[in-house]
């Protein structure tokens, strides 16, 4: 209970007692915080001025005189209390009701962790594409981040600081629309406007082309690694696994949407890839089901946005479950069961929402958004509350990217800034990585 609704006010009894008495301000009614912590008869003797007496015309017996006498003296062995609280009024972030339910409440009540609200660091990102379907920013295991920056890309060594440029394409290429890190931090992968991907080996010390992979007939703007598989979505519509191992690269293909390929995860088992595009919809797909020889149909299709889907994020403690966001016309963060199909919540956040990442130390999701406020949110899971809303950024913040140890997100936005937030805390404040929830046949539709 909060501290307002502690106090009320009422007509102490003393002043019902002496009515006939002319009301000064000795006697006007009072706010008492806690009426159980409060001596009552000290304080009505007191404010009578020791007249009780004398309102009682009667003979009194000297039992009543003896009892009257000592009550007297032990008042007066404390005359500093009068009222005043017996112990220290808590404080008011643990004011709590003294009900049953409230009492069970306060034992629940945890230290909130503390989020910084402006920026660890922030970095000039000159030409960067304000383009809602590309993915141009990622964090390496390497520690080391990769942004394109029109025709150009750009390794940050989140280590020592240092900034080098990886690449530069020509304007027939260009620009980069996507980059992508492979899961050992030693090869990138970056897609470009020209339908190609290049893939690069980032050793230190030397820098160099790997190969190029062909099959997309438009832009590539969606790129992730799965073990040695590179998997692609383009503007063309189509989803295609490369193996960066062999010459004849193309092993898989999925086909299932109409329009671009905004966003594309694996799972963390690497058995499941979620997809989103600019039709709106959102796909599952099983490995098992991609061939170079035919179309696969998906596993589950969900239709319930309304906008471009490009914000995915598998959850990191339950393994059958990813999340969502849709553009300006949608602005909701979606949950789906990835064995059924469900959808599990769905929450509305008022904005554009352009990526997600969730906290691997806690039940957290952390969405980036657009107009009107262009915020950073931490939402709470699964009750979805707001933890904290983080603002800096001046434009729509685009493209998300969380540091290896997962403490750190790196936000780049249309306001050509990168910007680094310690949202997740640290390790010495952080409890261990919750441990995945790996479940069997995952690929089979289960009844809950």
């Amino acid at each position: 209970m909060d501290a307002g609704s502690r106090y009320s006010k009422f007509r102490p009894p003393l002043v019902n007692q002496m009515s006939h008495k002319k009301i000064t301000r000795e006697n006007l009614d009072r706010f008492i915080p806690n009426r159980s912590a409060m001596d009552f008869d000290y304080a009505h003797y007191m404010l009578s001025g020791g007249k009780v007496k004398k309102e009682h015309y009667g003979v009194n017996s000297p039992s009543k005189e003896a009892y009257s006498k000592q009550l007297a003296e032990i008042f007066n062995m404390n005359r500093t209390r009068i009222l005043a609280f017996k112990n220290k009024p808590p404080h008011s972030a643990e004011r709590v009701s003294e009900s049953p339910s409230s009492i069970q409440q306060s034992k629940t009540i945890k230290k909130r962790r503390y989020i910084p609200q402006s920026s660890e660091r922030t970095l000039d990102a000159p030409d960067i594409l304000d383009d809602f379907y590309l993915n141009l920013l990622d964090w390496g295991s390497n520690n080391v981040l990769a942004i394109a920056l029109g025709n150009s890309v750009y390794l940050w060594d989140a280590s020592d600081g240092s900034a080098t440029e990886l690449l530069t394409v020509d304007d027939d290429f260009g620009p980069v629309t996507a980059v992508s890190w492979s899961p050992d931090g030693r090869n990138l992968a970056v897609g470009l406007n020209n339908s190609h991907v290049q893939l690069w080996n980032t050793l230190q010390g030397s820098s160099r082309l790997l190969r190029t992979l062909r099959g997309h007939r438009l832009r590539v703007g969606s790129l992730d690694w799965n073990g040695h598989i590179l998997t692609t979505g383009g503007m063309d519509s189509m989803i295609i696994n490369n193996d960066v191992r062999v010459r004849s690269h193309i092993v898989g293909t999925y086909r299932g949407h109409n329009q671009e390929i905004c966003g594309l995860k694996w799972s963390a088992s690497g058995q499941q890839l979620a997809s989103g595009g600019n039709d709106n919809l959102v796909h599952i797909w099983s490995i098992s089901m991609g061939s170079a020889n035919s179309t696969h149909q998906w596993v589950h299709r969900m239709t319930d946005h309304t906008a471009a889907v490009k914000a995915l994020s598998w959850c990191p403690f339950q393994s059958n479950m990813v999340a969502s966001g849709g553009g300006v016309g949608d602005q909701c963060i979606k949950f789906w069961n990835t064995n059924t199909g469900a959808c599990l919540n769905s929450v509305n956040t008022g904005s554009q929402v352009c990526s997600l990442l969730w906290n691997r130390h806690d039940r957290e999701l952390l969405s980036s958004h657009g107009f009107t406020d262009n915020q950073l949110t931490v939402w709470k899971y699964p009750s979805m509350t707001k933890i904290s809303e983080l603002l800096g950024h001046t434009s729509r913040v685009l493209y998300m990217a969380q540091s290896p140890d997962g403490y750190t997100v790196a936000t780049a936005a249309a306001d050509e800034t990168l910007r680094l937030w310690n949202v997740f805390g640290s390790p010495k404040e952080t409890k261990p990585v919750l441990k995945r929830k790996l479940e069997p046949f995952f690929d089979l539709a289960q009844i809950r």
